[in-house]
């Protein structure tokens, strides 16, 4: 009987002790789950007394088929594709798991959702706004560019600037520190401002085209978008990503999405390429598609 009774009085203390480490590691408010453990963390300095940021990032999210919730489904040729083509479950990275739609724009998710394949190559003049930019290889814009299943690197110099690279085709946008103009154009990446607040680097980003979409499910937005990144070190393996979303032509008021972003440690790990220009002209120009040329 004591045996007994001496067991269960273990596993009760390690139920008691496993519920106290459990409660400890719950975020607080306003903090991102599993981080708080790190609010205190300064990052090392580089040459101008800032957080050094360099290094190889990746998101490990489904936010790229999905930013809110989502359940495992079949993708648009099952019969086809198999699970090859099927899309993972994943918890979504919107705060409050809400997107503010105004009216209208939800039927235009909806719409972008089914027609998500469609390479439509009529006359018409706004054939490319038809199908998920990126598969058509189309530069995947911010925050999307961010949380895709692809490294970017950070590159943080001595200079004013900071440069961040990214797999998917090839992206790059600069990141103007302290600076004052406006986007001189509209672009697919956007205009990016930086600056620093203590430990976070703020980045305000206007000047969108309105092709790119937010993710798999149809999500988008306008080219009035304006985005405000932050990326706060929280430990020497990752940073906290925060983007603040505003667009009055689709959205009722602006909203949140954040995530962790992870330092990749392989020691030789470099940034790869993924040229999918290639990969895309015989889906977009099928019998026009460029082909090799006769041998000489």
């Amino acid at each position: 009987m004591g045996d007994r009774w001496k067991g269960v009085t273990i596993a009760a203390g390690t139920a008691a002790l496993v519920s106290v480490f459990w409660w400890a590691s719950m975020p607080t408010v306003g903090q991102a789950p599993g981080a708080p453990q790190f609010t205190s963390y300064k990052a090392p300095r580089a040459s101008d007394g800032h957080p050094d940021l360099n290094g190889i990032w990746q998101a490990l999210t489904t936010a790229n088929w999905d930013i809110q919730d989502h359940e495992a489904q079949a993708g648009p040729r099952p019969e086809l594709m198999g699970a090859y083509g099927a899309g993972p479950a994943g918890q979504g990275v919107v705060e409050g798991n809400e997107i503010p739609y105004q009216a209208g724009a939800l039927a235009k998710r909806k719409e972008n959702f089914e027609k998500r394949m469609n390479v439509d190559l009529s006359h018409d003049a706004t054939w490319h706004e038809t199908g998920d930019p990126e598969l058509k290889c189309y530069l995947p814009g911010v925050p999307r560019a961010t949380y895709m299943p692809f490294p970017f690197q950070i590159v943080q110099g001595p200079g004013n600037d900071i440069l961040m690279a990214y797999e998917y085709a090839s992206a790059t946008r600069t990141i103007r520190m302290n600076w004052k103009g406006e986007a001189p154009i509209d672009s697919w990446m956007g205009w990016s401002r930086g600056r620093w607040e203590g430990e976070t680097l703020v980045v305000d980003v206007t000047g969108f085209r309105q092709e790119t979409w937010f993710d798999r499910a149809g999500n988008f937005h306008s080219d009035a978008l304006h985005v405000v990144e932050r990326y706060t070190p929280m430990s020497p393996y990752h940073l906290l990503y925060e983007a603040t979303i505003e667009d009055p032509k689709v959205f009722t008021r602006p909203w949140k999405m954040s995530m962790p972003l992870y330092r990749r440690m392989e020691g030789n790990v470099q940034l790869l390429e993924f040229k999918c220009v290639p990969f895309t002209e015989e889906l977009l120009f099928g019998p026009f598609a460029r082909r090799p040329g006769p041998q000489r």
